[in-house]
């Protein structure tokens, strides 16, 4: 039996498993001695390989089917090398100890939807955070599925996966990573330079809706993962996980679960915690509170003291005060021809004036806000925001709402 270089290399990848798992240096080499790996050369063909003692054969360290989860210090090739996804890729079935999760209010990104979950090696958890992103601990993967339904008027029938992001947390600084899904959906391969994938779908109300869908490239992620320069995590902030899901064993508050499988320390169940609204339903708050629930995480991640546009002077946050800093008649600084023609980026009681309106609405690449991630505009977000606006009084930059 000839065996490629390739299969070598991860034969012996599969006996460091417990390595990767969490496990000592010692109780690998424990296993590792249980078995005596035996090459053979003949015509300079890799011709014999021998596993003793342990039973692991070649099928099992994953070169046909799934194993454990294995987060290697450079990116796979392939989505499935990770075994994040058990039996069919496309049915995205989590392996042990990957978790799904749902946020309360999601970045928008072009009416994609996504389905989202999380690892940590064994042994480790992140902390918990009242204010922002989770602290994670080294090792972590974020794994964010961007797809679309088919058919909207008929959900969960068909779907088209478009690419897979993750984030994995290498100690120093999280690395971005992409992958493409090919037409056959059975498959995702790495991709660094983005790509541009034709998607069309039937939305809610039977429209076809049709789109070119821009993957980025691994240095654009860095444009909205920045805090201080750093890329970070967007979404995974305690507020934003607060919420209800339904696990394949009933139904649990997210930051309850992942204390329960020792995902999550530092969080006191008992204690009252901060709770995103979610910005497209009327009874998880006011319409001031889903404003800036949508603004947050639309366009926070950037417009903050501490982010990639820290130099507009906006502070786009969910606990941001009603003052200039939100835009309350705020001159822009740079925007140029990004403004409409207008003064300010919020008049509070007129979003046709408001710049702010002005630059969702649009898809122009000099105007567009967010710049990245989006090429359609956000009907029912740009909807949100012009009735906030529209119902700010004009004292408002002092009323402190």
């Amino acid at each position: 039996m000839k065996i490629k270089h390739a299969d070598l290399q991860r034969a012996i990848r599969c006996y460091m498993v417990p390595l990767f798992h969490g496990c000592s240096f010692n109780e690998t080499m424990k296993q590792w001695n249980r078995a005596m790996l035996s090459t053979m050369m003949k015509k300079k063909h890799w011709i014999v390989l021998f596993f003793v003692g342990t039973g692991v054969s070649l099928s099992q360290c994953g070169i046909k089917d799934q194993g454990v989860v294995l987060v290697p210090e450079h990116a796979f090739e392939q989505l499935s090398e990770y075994h994040f996804f058990v039996g069919d890729l496309a049915d995205l079935q989590p392996n042990e100890h990957v978790l799904p999760y749902d946020l309360n209010t999601p970045l928008f990104s072009d009416y994609a939807q996504k389905a989202r979950f999380v690892w940590m090696p064994e042994g480790r958890a992140a902390t918990y955070r009242e204010d922002g992103v989770l602290d994670f601990p080294e090792g972590t993967v974020l794994i964010k599925n961007f797809y679309y339904e088919i058919d909207e008027t008929a959900p969960e029938t068909s779907r088209r996966i478009v690419e897979t992001r993750l984030l994995i947390n290498r100690g120093d600084a999280w690395e971005a990573i992409g992958y493409v899904w090919n037409d056959e959906q059975t498959e995702a391969s790495l991709e660094v330079a983005g790509a541009i994938k034709a998607v069309e779908w039937t939305d809610k109300s039977g429209q076809l809706q049709q789109l070119d869908y821009i993957i980025p490239n691994k240095n654009q992620c860095k444009n909205c993962h920045a805090v201080d320069e750093q890329q970070v995590p967007i979404g995974p902030k305690a507020a934003n996980l607060n919420k209800p899901f339904t696990y394949a064993d009933g139904e649990m508050n997210q930051l309850e679960k992942w204390s329960a499988i020792g995902y999550l320390s530092g969080y006191i169940a008992e204690e009252e915690h901060a709770q995103l609204a979610v910005w497209n339903d009327a009874q998880s708050g006011s319409i001031h509170e889903r404003a800036l629930a949508y603004l947050d995480v639309n366009c926070g991640h950037c417009h903050n003291p501490h982010g990639a546009a820290n130099t507009s002077g906006l502070t786009l946050t969910a606990q941001a005060k009603m003052d200039k800093a939100l835009g309350i008649y705020k001159p822009t600084v740079s925007a140029g021809a990004g403004t409409g023609g207008h003064l300010y980026s919020i008049v509070p009681g007129n979003p046709d004036e408001s710049i702010l309106v002005y630059r969702m609405n649009s898809t122009d690449p000099g105007a567009m806000m967010p710049e990245l991630g989006r090429r359609m505009v956000h009907r029912e977000g740009v909807e949100l925001i012009r009735e906030w606006i529209a119902q700010l009084s004009v004292g408002s930059e002092s009323s402190g709402i």
